[in-house]
């Protein structure tokens, strides 16, 4: 390796030679962190598990079709009822484990009152799934 001089004669040149010190400094430290966190990465315990078998007890929502036409008529899975049966009904639904899904179709020229009101008696008696369904752009 070449180190600078004390001579003043050679002085003004550039050192033409690249210090490998630091690099091989920096190469063993890596190397010793990789030897010490290698084990660390592969070890494992062995254990010995208990098989179990269980079916899930998974209940699927009741769906129910909730309908308001364009005179503002009402029908809950096709059959026709007043405001005063389908908030009941909506009571007895909102009580049920898990809870309905309530899939409204509205008439696109039924005035919004007619949802809003459906809204309400449904977040009154306790259900939150409530989803619009509309009919795609062809």
């Amino acid at each position: 390796m070449a180190f600078g001089s004390f001579d003043r004669k050679s002085s003004s040149q550039p050192m033409a030679e690249i210090n490998m010190v630091p690099l091989i400094d920096v190469a063993l430290v890596l190397l010793v962190i990789f030897i010490v966190t290698a084990p660390l990465l592969t070890n494992a315990v062995k254990l010995d598990l208990p098989k179990a078998t269980s079916n899930a007890d998974i209940q699927k929502p009741d769906k129910v079709e909730f309908a308001i036409d364009g005179t503002g008529a009402l029908f809950w899975n096709g059959q026709r009822l007043t405001r005063e049966e389908a908030a009941q009904r909506f009571g007895e639904e909102g009580k049920k484990r898990p809870q309905p899904e309530i899939y409204l179709r509205a008439d696109q020229g039924v005035p919004y009152r007619y949802v809003a009101e459906m809204l309400a008696d449904a977040s009154k008696a306790g259900l939150s799934k409530v989803a619009f369904v509309s009919e795609p752009v062809k």
